[in-house]
């Protein structure tokens, strides 16, 4: 299957370091517990240096489209470069497995992906259900330690990335299309997962400014309602533009205040006619 996909997938052996992964949390320790378990059957079978082919794909396009887009490519080739066991996750794992054979922690601490070969479809591109997106070979119980961490780089990151392309083809190519999900994302995790693979899904900036500094990105934003709430009329406002990117100003959508205390309902609502009728601007 994967000479199919002709030159879009890329060969080489993995080196032996490399920039460890975005994620602190993205260790070997990141997998199921059964992967260790299996590992540990491979080992005592006398399988573990067994040559092995594990491939990665998917059965179904997600949001009941035709198409994904892969993502997380970049996240996996960080993970399998600097795969090892440290001291202190072998003493966790000797707690759970107590009656293991102590030559499989000698096993453990030795291994590595520097046998692994990795070929994979560009980040980015327009993938199908059934076909291979990632191919790992490699060692039998290697590759096995290293499948619940791949499809986590890449699951989340494609979906993301997918839904951020089928909003870029609804909007077209003129309109500007900016993450705001921060607040509503799953833990700081998932937001900056969301505003890198939104990127690359075609959105054109993120309201997440680590994500803006970490993956180069462009942070851009409007303002909350709290901003508007805060003051009673635009005679309130000593500055209707904010210059603080060389002068760029953009006008935003139309804003209407709430009620506050001390502002009477009709002045509330004069206030509000106005608004509608002079723009609030903001500068990004």
């Amino acid at each position: 299957m994967a000479a199919e996909r002709g030159p879009e997938f890329a060969v080489g052996l993995v080196p032996a370091t490399a920039e460890p992964p975005s994620n602190s949390f993205v260790t070997a320790l990141l997998t199921d517990m059964y992967q260790i378990s299996m590992a540990y059957a491979y080992f005592k079978a006398g399988k573990a240096n067994d040559y092995s082919t594990f491939d990665m794909f998917f059965r179904k396009p997600p949001f009941g489209g035709e198409f994904t887009i892969f993502a997380g490519l970049e996240e996996c080739l960080r993970y399998v470069q600097t795969f090892r066991f440290t001291d202190a996750e072998i003493s966790y794992l000797q707690t759970l497995m107590p009656t293991a054979d102590p030559a499989f922690w000698s096993y453990l601490r030795a291994v590595d992906c520097s046998e692994v070969k990795l070929y994979a479809v560009a980040e980015g591109t327009v993938v199908f259900p059934r076909e291979p997106l990632l191919r790992v070979e490699g060692p039998l119980a290697v590759c096995q330690l290293l499948e619940t961490t791949l499809l986590n780089l890449c699951n989340f990151a494609s979906l993301v990335c997918t839904n951020a392309a089928r909003h870029r083809l609804a909007a077209g190519p003129g309109k500007t299309l900016l993450e705001f999900g921060l607040r509503r994302a799953q833990g700081p995790d998932g937001a900056m997962s969301a505003s890198r693979y939104s990127a690359i899904g075609g959105f054109d900036g993120t309201s997440n400014v680590l994500a803006g500094m970490a993956y180069g990105l462009a942070p851009k934003g409007t303002h909350a309602h709290a901003l508007v709430s805060a003051f009673v009329g635009l005679d309130d406002l000593p500055h209707r533009t904010l210059d603080v990117s060389g002068g760029h100003c953009t006008t935003l959508h139309e804003a209407s205040p709430r009620s506050r205390s001390g502002a009477s309902e009709g002045n509330t609502a004069a206030t509000a006619s106005q608004l509608r009728r002079e723009r609030v601007l903001h500068c990004n």
